[in-house]
Order: C-alpha cells, then structure tokens, then sequence
C-alpha cells in the first residue's frame, strides 16, 4: 500500500493527517528520527511529510540522511512551519524538503497531498 511518511510530533497535526490519509485509503507511518524515516522510505513511501517546527524532532538531519540516499533524492518532501517563522522554512529548503508549507496552507492542501501520495509515481499530480 502506498504510505505517506509524517516526521510530525505535534498530535493535532498528526491526527488531522491520519484522518485525510484513512479517508483515502492511504498507510500513515509517523517516524521520530532519521533511521526510521529512510526506513520507512524503503517501504513504498510516497510522500513524506515534515513539521518543520518541531524543536523536539530531529527533521533537518532527518532529510538530510534522506536526501544523501540517491534512491530517495526524488522523494517528495513537504515542510509546514508556522508563517511567521521564516528562518525555518529556509532551513526546511537547505535540509532537503521539496516545498515549504505555511501551517494554515498546510491544513488546506492536506487532501491534495494525500491524493499525491496514493497516485501511482508515473500518475503523480504536478504541484
């Protein structure tokens, strides 16, 4: 089954993530560090998922672990961060996300971003 890979320790988040992901029938693996986020890369992950304000997460060596694996160069990668905290979607963009994410766009693209990560790669919507 395709997954989508949340590096998320905010619970709200989390849940709201889980919920969007069961309603369209996509495997949700919440990681906590950079061994099990290439870990659960190896196992069809799709879409991986960061919360970029995390300060309890170790996401920046997390995706840069990911993004030094040549077969998850390409793997999409998306950061939410709070709006006002710009320093860190900069340094989402340096670690190796694919986007960065308001909070509030986060929330609204969230379906979108599940339906990316159940569509087959050849079939993978175009951001």
């Amino acid at each position: 089954m395709p997954q989508l890979i949340a590096l998320v320790d905010d619970l709200m988040f989390l849940s709201r993530i889980r919920e969007a992901a069961r309603a369209a029938g996509v495997e949700v693996c919440a990681v906590r560090g950079e061994a099990d986020l290439v870990a659960a890369a190896r196992r069809e992950g799709r879409l991986v998922l960061v919360d970029a304000d995390s300060e309890r997460l170790p996401w920046r060596t997390a995706l840069v672990a990911l993004r030094a694996e040549p077969a998850y160069a390409a793997l999409p990668v998306i950061a939410f961060v709070s709006h006002v905290r710009a320093e860190l979607a900069a340094a989402a963009r340096a670690a190796g996300a694919s986007h960065v994410l308001a909070r509030s766009a986060f929330v609204l693209e969230l379906p979108k971003l599940v339906a990316r990560a159940k569509a087959a790669p050849e079939e993978e919507p175009v951001k």
